[in-house]
């Protein structure tokens, strides 16, 4: 495995444990050549989840695309990037449990939106304000007062 930091590509394995959802390995490693330490996930290897974009076009299913948008809209929130891996990881399995090979965009992100919401109400609000493209304050207001009145 390559080292992370240096590009050496002999590391040890240091500590091998399953995840939470046991369907990954997580591997602590250490590069032999300059003794960093880093993380590896081993995943079995699956037909890649295509997500259908606004224009037509398809690309694979970015998880870490994903994690890092979630991990914008949570900045300086309380929700620990462990809880966004785990929400990312359960809408993955959703729907390759559901033999889903293609998703629309738009549905993919009110998921994403619906589960963020249970998990931090600003959070979901900054992330919905960016899929929505929330055109100006009033747009705005209207999905605050929505979320006020599921409360």
């Amino acid at each position: 495995m390559k080292c992370a930091f240096c590009g050496h590509l002999e590391s040890k394995v240091v500590d091998s444990r399953q995840t939470e959802d046991g369907l990954k390995i997580r591997r602590r490693r250490e590069c032999l050549a300059c003794g960093s330490r880093f993380t590896t996930y081993e995943i079995i290897e699956t037909i890649p989840l295509m997500v259908i974009k606004r224009d037509k076009s398809r690309q694979p299913f970015d998880a870490n695309k994903l994690i890092d948008r979630l991990m914008r809209a949570c900045e300086k929130r309380p929700v620990s990037i462990e809880t966004l891996e785990k929400l990312v990881s359960d809408i993955e399995y959703s729907y390759a449990n559901a033999m889903i090979k293609e998703v629309n965009s738009s549905s993919l992100g009110e998921l994403v939106m619906d589960k963020l919401k249970e998990i931090d109400q600003v959070a979901y609000v900054r992330f919905a304000s960016v899929y929505k493209e929330f055109a100006d304050i009033d747009t705005f207001m209207e999905e605050l007062k929505k979320l006020k009145k599921k409360r």
